[in-house]
This record gives C-alpha cells, structure tokens and sequence, in this order.
C-alpha cells in the first residue's frame, strides 16, 4: 500500500457496523486496515475482502480499551508504512444497568474505548488525513441527543463524540476534510450482548435492522461529506424532539423506553 492509494482505518472491524463498513470502503477500491482485538475474525474477513474485492487488507491485533492502544495502533501502522486517509472510529460498547449496581472498571473501559480512543486516533492520523484531504467518520449513536437512564455513561460518551464530531468538522472547513458523525439507532450488532441489554425495551422482541443496513446508509452519508446522519425517519424525529421537549420529560421518557422487561 502507498501513500497514492485511498487506505481506510477502521476500528471494531471484526464484527458489526465495523465488519460491514470494512467492506463498503473495499467494494468501493479502497485497502483497508482492520483493528480490533479478534486478530482471528479479522484475519478471515481480510482474506475474504482481498479476494472479492482485489484490495490489500491489513488486521492489526489491538486493545483500544488500554490507555496505551491507540498510540501503539498508530506506531504499528507507521511501522508497516501505511498512510491512511479516512479514518472509521467505529469502536465502542454500553453496558446496560443502574449505575450503581454497574462496576466502576467497566465504565472507565468504556470510556477510554468510546471517547479517548477517538480523540487520541483522531490527532495522531489526522495531518496525514488533512494532506490527502480525507474523511472521518466517528460512530456515534441516537443516544447521543440524550441522557440515557439505564445505560447513563454509554449515552454520555456519544454526546461527546457527537460534540466533538460537529466541532471538528467546523474546524477542518476549507481544508478538504470531512468528519460525518454516524448516529444509528438500536442495531442487530452484538452490541446488545456485549451490553447486556437483551432484556430492555428498546431492543426486547424488536425487529432491527441489520449492521450491513445501517453500515451501508453510514458510509454513503460520509462519502456526501454529510457532518450528522441519523439513519431512519423515526431515528431521525426522535433526536430532533428532544430539542424541543423539556429535559426532565426527555429523561423520564428515555427511562420509560428503555427499562427492563421481565
């Protein structure tokens, strides 16, 4: 891979809306470096990608969890030789439960992994990003319009990436980057495993659409340079009330439609 050729990072690339945006940038040409912790999963998909698509893919085993991974996902990239363009912050988990019954240790990870991972990513790819005048796209999330009883740091993490999205892209106007801020709704992911929250209302015995749905409506938003795109009419409505309904009705109501059913 050389710097003349569109490279794609991606993050949480071994399962999910991380898999399937992995391939919509290689149907549409561009190599790709897939990072995640399943050097396994990763290793196949890659395999999988060269072959259908005739790119280069590239699985880089990391933890985004750990203060230092981000900064060791940069210096094994830069070891390879690699020059990204686009960057997919796509990592990211909740957990679902009372705060004060969810272990402290697993917010801590989240926080890293949804929002200091994005930061740190951001600024270390980001000149070369702005030399091939690239895009971002930040994986946020319709909790991100909201607070979110039941899952309260999970939904505080997106606002900031929400916040931190929007405020980039003003900044990075008239330099031929684009940062779309990708806010899905509930999605069949295995997020919800990894949350733990099979048994809330938003998701319990709803139909969903699929990752490679929603991947595929993300991708096509940033490709447009588009700065937020919630995907789905009612997604979209949703996130717009909230604007203009009064934040204690806005909690009460997010407490409703998410709390556990037995």
């Amino acid at each position: 891979m050389s710097k003349q050729r569109k490279i794609a990072l991606i993050t949480g690339a071994s399962s999910g809306i991380g898999k399937a945006l992995a391939e919509n940038f290689s149907r549409d040409g561009y190599d790709v470096i897939l990072a995640a912790r399943s050097i396994d999963k990763m290793q196949l998909h890659a395999t999988e990608l060269e072959s259908r698509f005739g790119i280069t893919a590239t699985p880089i085993a990391v933890d985004l969890e750990s203060q230092d991974g981000p900064t060791k996902l940069f210096s094994e990239v830069k070891d390879r030789g690699l020059f990204v363009n686009t960057l997919a912050n796509n990592a990211g988990y909740g957990a679902f439960g009372e705060f004060k019954d969810t272990a402290l240790e697993s917010e801590l990870a989240m926080m890293q992994l949804n929002m200091n991972a994005v930061v740190i990513l951001t600024k270390l790819f980001l000149p070369e990003i702005i030399s091939a005048k690239g895009k971002i796209i930040n994986t946020c999330s319709t909790a991100a319009f909201q607070p979110g009883p039941y899952m309260a740091v999970y939904y505080a993490s997106k606002s900031f990436v929400l916040s931190f999205s929007e405020a980039l892209a003003a900044e990075l106007e008239g330099t031929g980057v684009t940062v779309t801020a990708f806010c899905p709704g509930p999605t069949a992911s295995g997020f919800q495993d990894k949350a733990s929250m099979q048994a809330s209302a938003l998701v319990k015995d709803k139909k969903l659409p699929t990752a490679e749905e929603v991947a595929a409506l993300g991708y096509r938003a940033m490709q447009r340079g588009q700065r937020v795109y919630i995907p789905g009419v009612r997604n979209w409505l949703m996130a717009q009330s909230v604007r203009f309904t009064p934040r204690s009705w806005v909690t009460t109501i997010v407490k409703s439609m998410s709390k556990p059913i037995e």
